[in-house]
């Protein structure tokens, strides 16, 4: 897990831009691949909220900041037995890169 929290990272010195970008792009991710092993089952969404809140933390946000972000994005939006649909994976990485940037993602160009 902690290679591939390395490999979606922002850059060290990244500009709030690109930082974003990972951010958002890191969310896609990770949400995806928890969705994917655990078929979307049972509380599901619990385990995608941890997986996000480590990566965040490994990115230096403290565990509180993280976890606060991370629950904003989400929002509840998440539910049991139920996956995702991609737009709404969309939307919960843009609203967490947001939060913690301030900067939208590259397409607000």
């Amino acid at each position: 897990m902690a290679e591939r929290f390395e490999q979606l990272a922002p850059l060290p010195g990244a500009d709030a831009e690109d930082r974003s970008w990972h951010l958002e792009r890191a969310v896609t991710r990770l949400v995806s691949a928890v969705v994917n092993s655990t078929h979307a089952e049972s509380s599901w969404y619990g385990i995608c909220e941890t997986t996000l809140t480590w990566f965040l933390t490994s990115t230096g946000l403290g565990p509180k900041e993280a976890q606060k972000a991370v629950e904003a994005a989400i929002g509840g939006r998440f539910k049991s037995h139920i996956a995702p649909a991609p737009t709404l994976v969309d939307t919960v990485g843009e609203n967490l890169a947001i939060h913690l940037t301030g900067r939208g993602f590259y397409r607000e160009r």
